[in-house]
C-alpha cells in the first residue's frame, strides 16, 4: 500500500540549485513526501560554478554517487587548489591549496614556526610545505593516502549543466515529479502570507506546503512574492559583470583552478575533460562589456566554442533566506563572485542546514530565525575572505585595484587582519568555512606581513627549527614524486570511458 502524502515540497526552478535540492529531498525526506520541481527549458541557467571545494564529497557521498561515474557523466577533473596569478602584483602568483601547510608542533600551528624562520631568513615559500601545491604544480594526482599515510584532499572541476542533468536523473528515479512550465504567478494565503501555489502560464496550479526558490537572480518567490529584501555588498565587492565562454582544450591540464588578475577584475580558467571553462569577472565602472569580451577572447588556451555570454549581477544576499514557507537556495539567495569556488558549496550548505530542520507542517519562528542567523554568519565570513584578496593588493596606479585596496572593510575582516599583523594569530570563528590554513595562505600569498609570531616558537632551538622545515619539505617531495600525472590518473580512474575526449 502506498504511503499517504505527509508533506508537499515544490521546487521552483532547476539548474544546479534546483536539482541538488531535489536529489537531497528525494534521498532523505521521509516516506510519503511529495516532491515536485517546476522548470522551463526556455529559461537558461547561469552555470558559472564549475569549480568546487572538498566539501562536495559530503554531498555526493550522502547521495551514494559513484565517484568515477560522476566524473564521467560531468566530464569532470580533479582540483587540488586555486592559483591566484597577479593578485598581489603583476607577474607573481600563489596558491590557496587544500589541506595542511607544514605540520604543527606542540601548542602552535605551523605558521608561527614559518614566521620565525622567515625573520631568520631561511623560510621557503609556502608551496614547499604543502603536499597539495607540490602535486598541483607538477601536474600530479592521486586518491587516498600517500606512502607516508597523508591524505591529499581534493575537489572537482565539472560541467555544472551536466551535473544538474545527472542529479535530475537521480532525483526522477527516486520519485521526483518534474513539471515543464514558466511560472506566471505566485499565489499566497491572504491571512498568513504563506505561498499556497505556483500558477503556470497555461493556468495550471502547483500546490504545496513548502516552496524552495531556485529561480536564480529573479528570486520570484523569496523576493518577488515575499519581499525578503536584498543586502547590497557592492561597497565591499564592486565587480558587477561577468563574461563567460568555453574553449577547446589546450595548455596544461591542471589539477587546479586559475584566477588571473585583470585590468578591472579577474579571469577564471577551469579545465574539464571536453573543454576549458573561462570567464572574466569585472567592474563595469572600469571596463566596458566590449573591452571585457576582447580581453577574455584574447586570453584563451584554445578556440572559443561559443559567443561570450554576459552576466550581470549585484554582489550581496537576501536579508533572509527563509521566510514563511519558502527557502531561497542558489542565486535566489544571493551572489558572491566565484573566486574561491564557493557557489556550489553554498547551495550544498543551505540544503544540509535545511535538512537538519526539515519542517513537517508550519515551521516555528525560532527555527526560521536560527537558519537565517547561521546563513548570515556563513555568507558574511565568506564575503570577508573574498574581500581580503582584493584589498591586499599592490597593483598601484591601476584605478580599479587602487579602489579596492583603499575601500572601507567589514569590521570582522579588519579584526582578522589586525590579529594576523600583530602576532601571526588566526582564529576560525565557530564553523566559518575557511580554516586558519586558508587564511594563512592568502595572507602570505598577498604579502600581508605579520610583525611577529607567538613567542612560544622561540623555545625550539634554531637548529631544530631548520630541521623541522627541511624534513617537512623532503618528506613531501618524496610523497609527490611517485604520483601519476593528473591526466593519466583521471583517464585510468574513469576506466578509459572518456579517454578519447581528454587532451593535455
Amino acid at each position: 500500500m502506498q504511503d499517504s502524502v505527509t508533506a508537499r515540497y515544490v521546487i521552483a526552478g532547476g539548474g544546479t540549485a534546483g536539482w541538488m535540492s531535489a536529489a537531497a529531498l528525494s534521498r532523505f525526506a521521509p516516506p510519503g513526501t511529495q516532491i515536485t520541481l517546476v522548470e522551463s527549458e526556455a529559461i537558461g541557467t547561469v552555470g558559472v560554478g564549475e569549480a568546487t571545494i572538498p566539501q562536495i564529497h559530503l554531498f555526493n557521498s550522502a547521495l551514494g554517487l559513484d565517484e568515477a561515474e560522476f566524473l564521467k557523466e560531468t566530464r569532470g577533473s580533479f582540483k587540488l587548489g586555486i592559483e591566484f596569478d597577479g593578485w598581489q602584483r603583476e607577474g607573481e602568483s600563489y596558491m590557496h591549496a587544500f589541506g595542511d601547510i607544514g605540520r604543527p608542533l606542540g601548542l602552535l600551528p605551523f605558521q608561527h614556526y614559518w614566521l620565525r624562520a622567515k625573520q631568520l631568513g631561511f623560510a621557503k615559500p609556502l608551496q614547499r610545505y604543502s603536499l597539495n601545491e607540490l602535486a598541483a604544480r607538477t601536474m600530479r594526482m592521486q586518491r587516498g593516502k600517500t606512502a607516508a599515510g597523508r591524505e591529499m584532499p581534493y575537489a572537482y572541476h565539472f560541467d555544472a549543466g551536466l551535473y544538474a542533468a545527472y542529479l535530475r536523473r537521480y532525483a526522477e528515479a527516486n520519485g521526483v515529479n518534474r513539471i515543464e512550465g514558466k511560472i506566471a504567478n505566485v499565489k499566497q494565503n491572504g491571512e498568513s502570507g504563506d505561498i499556497s501555489a505556483l500558477e503556470l502560464e497555461g493556468g495550471e496550479k502547483i500546490e504545496g506546503d513548502f516552496f524552495i526558490d531556485c529561480t536564480g537572480f529573479r528570486a520570484l518567490l523569496i523576493d518577488g512574492a515575499l519581499g525578503a529584501g536584498f543586502e547590497d555588498w557592492s561597497n565591499f565587492l564592486p565587480c558587477n559583470r561577468a563574461m563567460a565562454v568555453p574553449c577547446e582544450g589546450g595548455g596544461d591540464f591542471t589539477p587546479y583552478t586559475r584566477a588571473i588578475a585583470s585590468k578591472a577584475g579577474w579571469q577564471w580558467r577551469i579545465p574539464l575533460q571536453h573543454r576549458i571553462g573561462n570567464g572574466l569577472v569585472y567592474c563595469s565602472d572600469y571596463c566596458s562589456d566590449d573591452e571585457a569580451r576582447e580581453t577574455l577572447l584574447a586570453n584563451l588556451d584554445g578556440a572559443p566554442q561559443a559567443e561570450p555570454r554576459p552576466i550581470r549581477f549585484t554582489t550581496g544576499k537576501r536579508r533572509v533566506h527563509w521566510k514563511n514557507n519558502c527557502l531561497a537556495i542558489g542565486l535566489s539567495a544571493g551572489f558572491m563572485e566565484p573566486m574561491e569556488s564557493t557557489s556550489i558549496h553554498m547551495i550544498q550548505s543551505a540544503i544540509s542546514r535545511f535538512m537538519a530542520l526539515l519542517p513537517q507542517g508550519r515551521a516555528e519562528p525560532a527555527t526560521i530565525d536560527w537558519f537565517n542567523a547561521q546563513s548570515t554568519f556563513e555568507w558574511e565570513r565568506i564575503r570577508d575572505f573574498l574581500v581580503l584578496h582584493y584589498t591586499a593588493n599592490q597593483r598601484h596606479g591601476e584605478p580599479f585595484w587602487d579602489l579596492v585596496r583603499s575601500m572601507e572593510l567589514p569590521a570582522t575582516l579588519t579584526a582578522k587582519i589586525e590579529q594576523w599583523r600583530a602576532s601571526g594569530f588566526i582564529h576560525r570563528e565557530h564553523e566559518e568555512l575557511f580554516t586558519e590554513v586558508a587564511w594563512f595562505q592568502v595572507f602570505a600569498g598577498q604579502g600581508v606581513e605579520a610583525d611577529s609570531y607567538n613567542p612560544i616558537a622561540n623555545a625550539l632551538p634554531e637548529a631544530d627549527l631548520r630541521a623541522l622545515l627541511n624534513d617537512t619539505e623532503v618528506a613531501l617531495v618524496e610523497q609527490v614524486q611517485p604520483m601519476p600525472r593528473h591526466l593519466d590518473f583521471l583517464q585510468s580512474y574513469v576506466n578509459g570511458a572518456a579517454r578519447t575526449e581528454i587532451s593535455a
